[in-house]
């Protein structure tokens, strides 16, 4: 009996824990659909009139949202950079993470890896102005910069995830492709690289989302140019003398959906590389 009332307790435990984490979810979802679709015109200083429904759904603001970001033009910089980021990542993230986590007994590559990995406790704040000038000097103050800057940014994270998940493919596979005649080089193409889908999956949307909500970056790098990424053109909402909500809303809507399409194509595949990726 008490046993079955401590697995109760615990259930309502799990329960009212859900329903609070859902709720930190919901509730800011909510109030981004109701403001987007809210004329100016409906927003007022008191909470009602804040979290009241729209009395007319109409697109009108997300049309002057794509209008004022320039939207298409927006939305292909902002594919074209994640897209070639997160394909980079995968390629050559995975690439070290093979190497490094097969050769952990040698000092030098745990030395490399420790070293790598490092990287994640330096803050963008330190290297932002060097960054900066540095890439203006190169003729790099441009998207492909913004790229190359990404790759280096997410390699420790990355080469940790792909280090640990090494950890739960057995070495035999490879043992057994060495005595077959197959190089090293074949056999991660052919083996390897195929086992680490679910790490693939879960690296592919870590990166893609930072890169995709990811602001100061091409801010700084890509500063004076022409070419803005969705989070760049959607600046304009802001002024000197306020923000206009209902257009911010409604465009953030917009930039939301492509990566939570990602996120659904890849959902599959995160769990079991996020678990796996964790044993190291």
């Amino acid at each position: 009996m008490k046993q079955t009332s401590t697995v109760g307790k615990s259930n309502k435990t799990v329960m009212v824990l859900l329903i609070l984490g859902l709720s930190t979810i919901i509730f800011p979802l909510y109030m981004t659909v109701v403001i987007a679709f809210k004329q100016p015109s409906e927003m007022t200083n008191s909470i009602s009139g804040i979290l009241s429904l729209p009395k007319v759904w109409s697109l009108q603001n997300f049309r002057e949202a794509m209008d004022v970001t320039d939207f298409w033009n927006s939305l292909k910089n902002s594919l074209l950079i994640s897209g070639l980021t997160v394909g980079l990542s995968i390629l050559i993230h995975s690439l070290m993470g093979y190497t490094l986590g097969r050769n952990k007994s040698s000092k030098f590559y745990n030395f490399v890896y420790l070293f790598i990995v490092s990287g994640m406790f330096v803050p963008f704040a330190i290297l932002m102005m060097p960054l900066a000038k540095q890439t203006a000097e190169m003729g790099l103050a441009n998207w492909f910069g913004v790229i190359l800057l990404y790759v280096v940014f997410y390699m420790p994270m990355n080469v940790m995830l792909y280090s640990g998940y090494l950890t739960n493919i057995p070495l035999a596979l490879e043992e057994a492709a060495r005595v077959d005649g197959a190089s090293t080089w074949l056999t991660y193409w052919k083996i390897i690289f195929p086992i680490m889908r679910p790490m693939h999956a879960t690296v592919a949307v870590i990166t893609a989302l930072a890169v995709w909500n990811d602001v100061m970056t091409p801010l700084i790098i890509m500063a004076g140019s022409s070419e803005n990424t969705l989070p760049l053109a959607q600046l304009n909402f802001q002024s000197q003398f306020g923000t206009n909500y209902n257009l911010a809303f409604a465009s953030y809507l917009l930039s939301l959906i492509p990566i939570l399409v990602f996120y659904l194509i890849c959902q599959k595949q995160i769990l079991n590389g996020v678990v796996n990726g964790a044993v190291k």
